[in-house]
């Protein structure tokens, strides 16, 4: 093993990668892009000056079918079905059409934009990815490219992640304009209760690191640990009686029964923990992007902006289509919408 394949140098220069990430975010010229972005882009640099491998690797691997989805495990603890009392009925058909409206757009999309040698082979999964970021948001997107392995090809993924970013961002623009708009042109009746109102929405985000201490840290660690080791029996049970389920599949429907547990539920910390192993999981992404393959990536980034400008067109005509048929507030279709493409993080401030 050479100095640059060693477990503790990998670890100490992927860490380097999310502090300068982390870092060069909080610039202003650098903001739109988002941190994630960011450690991709490092990642790629960093293994394209020879500062990290760009090939397989024990410790990638480790990240890949441990650290991976466990940072997703932890992340799903945050979702509690009982929410939904305060979102409503109106709210939650608006998600499902605007759900429905993703897999219209991407199965129209399919029928346009053809599969093709640059996909690598991987057309079906960036399909699936792009369907199920847009009806959930990332979690679902990293999943589905945990599952079929879309990460090895380090400029598919990359692409794909840079074209999600960009409408994902022109999205948010537009769900803030598309409502007043369409307010003057075809007014609806506000409904007394939105999400809007509801909902606090403080002025500082809370710090979940600052919740973090021996007991929580150990929680998170020990539960996100059984839910692997559940996962693997319950996959070899069911692969025993004929049922060959993914361990994506057990592993999130695990951590959404444990999310509706109110002891675990009101616990703090998961999210800021889940994150820094997705994002140390996203910066071994960037580390296998080879450069010396990027005079491709012009044309397979133009076609992945096509492919997900036609899945957003069919979403967004559904969702408010919808919305103006039920006679709902063009306020909820927006919120819903962003519910649907950027998760509820980004569905706060829609």
């Amino acid at each position: 093993m050479t100095f640059l394949e060693s477990p503790v140098y990998l670890i100490f220069m992927l860490a380097l990668v999310l502090f300068l990430s982390d870092w060069v975010s909080q610039k202003r010229m650098f903001k739109a892009f988002g941190i994630a972005l960011l450690v991709i882009v490092l990642g790629a640099i960093f293994a394209n000056s020879g500062l990290l491998p760009s090939r397989a690797n024990p410790t990638y691997d480790f990240i890949f079918e441990y650290v991976a989805p466990a940072s997703l495990f932890l992340m799903l603890m945050d979702v509690n079905l009982t929410q939904l009392k305060k979102t409503g009925f109106p709210i939650l058909v608006l998600f499902l059409l605007g759900s429905l409206g993703t897999v219209l757009g991407v199965f129209v999309a399919t029928l346009i934009i053809k599969d093709g040698p640059l996909f690598e082979g991987l057309y079906p999964a960036l399909a699936g990815m792009l369907a199920g970021t847009y009806t959930g948001g990332s979690i679902n997107f990293n999943a589905v490219a945990l599952h079929y392995r879309v990460m090895d090809q380090g400029l598919v993924y990359t692409s794909a992640v840079a074209a999600d970013n960009v409408i994902t961002t022109l999205w948010f623009f537009v769900t803030i304009a598309v409502p007043v708009l369409l307010g003057r042109w075809f007014p609806l009746k506000k409904m007394k209760a939105t999400v809007r109102e509801e909902q606090e929405t403080p002025d500082k985000v809370e710090d979940e690191a600052a919740e973090l201490n021996i007991r929580s840290l150990s929680l998170w660690i020990g539960l996100s640990a059984f839910g692997l080791l559940l996962t693997n029996w319950l996959a070899g049970v069911l692969k025993e009686m004929g049922w060959n389920v993914p361990g994506m599949i057990i592993i999130t429907t695990l951590a959404l029964v444990l999310a509706q547990i109110p002891a675990i539920y009101r616990q703090k910390g998961n999210m800021f923990l889940g994150s820094w192993g997705v994002y140390l999981f996203l910066a071994v992404v960037g580390a296998y992007c080879d450069f010396s393959a990027l005079g491709e990536a012009g044309e397979l980034a133009l076609l992945l902006l096509g492919f997900i400008s036609i899945t957003m067109l069919g979403h967004g005509i559904i969702v408010f289509l919808g919305c103006y048929i039920l006679k709902y507030d063009w306020d909820m279709a927006a919120i819903a919408s962003q519910a649907n493409v950027g998760g509820g993080t980004t569905a706060m401030y829609a």
